[in-house]
């Protein structure tokens, strides 16, 4: 590593955000170690970044719920930990609720034992904007909100921002928490539960229908993936001990979602209705104020330029 250069590490490292971070992280100069098990990520998105003789990149194939974590950070020592590998699926976290735990909320564990071994300095953690807060017809919902998740999803983001705070005060390990609104771009899976965007992407261009659960009308604030990452980059060294929105504080309906990306593919089947999906909200939108404060931070990609991109990705 040359003299000077910055080491951080970011759990979920070949996810669609993870990946998207390493590759803004390495062009900024950092050397990086990626920690990824490859459930649901993929080396695929790191194959640029791997095949560049310039990039300090060191993946590691690791479950954090593994004890290994450990010894793996204190090795490496990184001095900021992006924490974004999680069970991410509200639906799965339903139906298997010891599952979510045991990665969210045991694996954050691992991780903060692994920062506390390795004197790394801060965690920036990608919490859940979209569950953190419950269902309230306050929007957009500020960070003063009482945090009240409806699904053991939400619930287990809510506990390992609470370990957080306790590591904060016990073990000086500074955090800065991202409450992400619903995050869409480029490398998002098509083919899993989460990230309507993709998926109804995917389906559009394969001219297919897309499937609406419920009737629609639930909103959700779809916030793009660059601009994501620039709110982790800035929260490596802004905004400690503090939870910040990240999300566009604009709602827009399913229906509505699926009309843009209809007329951006040039039209396509009506879609079909589905019944509602448990642990689900109705409405969601964040207010990012307070991340504009600390963060210097703002959104600057309208939702049908992030679209175009989507669909441009995955015409590829």
């Amino acid at each position: 590593m040359k003299a000077g250069t910055k080491r951080v590490m970011v759990t979920g490292g070949a996810g669609f955000i993870g990946s998207t971070l390493v590759d803004r992280l390495l062009a900024e100069g950092y050397a990086v170690d990626v920690v990824d098990d490859l459930s649901s990520g993929s080396l695929a998105n790191l194959a640029d970044a791997r095949a560049d003789p310039d990039a300090e990149l060191t993946f590691h194939q690791l479950d954090i719920r593994s004890g290994e974590l450990v010894e793996v950070m204190a090795r490496r020592r990184p001095q900021v930990v992006f924490h974004l590998a999680a069970q991410a699926d509200v639906r799965v976290s339903v139906e298997r609720p010891v599952f979510d735990a045991e990665v969210n909320i045991l694996g954050t564990l691992r991780v903060l034992e692994g920062a506390r071994a390795a004197g790394t300095s801060r965690v920036v953690f990608a919490a859940s904007g979209g569950t953190l807060y419950g269902d309230t017809d306050e929007l957009p919902i500020r960070e003063s909100h009482p945090h009240r998740p409806l699904s053991p999803y939400g619930v287990s983001k809510k506990a390992a921002i609470d370990y957080l705070v306790a590591y904060r005060e016990l073990h000086a390990v500074e955090f800065c928490a991202l409450a992400l609104a619903n995050v869409y771009g480029p490398r998002q899976d098509p083919h899993g539960e989460a990230g309507v965007v993709a998926i109804f992407a995917d389906r559009l261009l394969r001219g297919e229908p897309v499937t609406i659960f419920g009737d629609g009308e639930q909103t959700r604030d779809f916030v793009y993936v660059d601009d994501v990452v620039d709110a982790f980059v800035r929260a490596a060294s802004r905004g400690g001990g503090l939870v910040l929105n990240i999300g566009t504080g604009r709602e827009v309906s399913v229906n509505q979602l699926a009309a843009t990306m209809m007329a951006a593919c040039g039209g396509g089947s009506s879609p079909v209705h589905a019944p509602p999906r448990p642990g689900e909200l109705r409405r969601n939108a964040l207010d990012s104020e307070r991340a504009a404060l600390h963060l210097g931070w703002r959104p600057w990609t309208e939702l049908p330029e992030g679209i175009a991109r989507v669909l441009a990705h995955l015409r590829r």
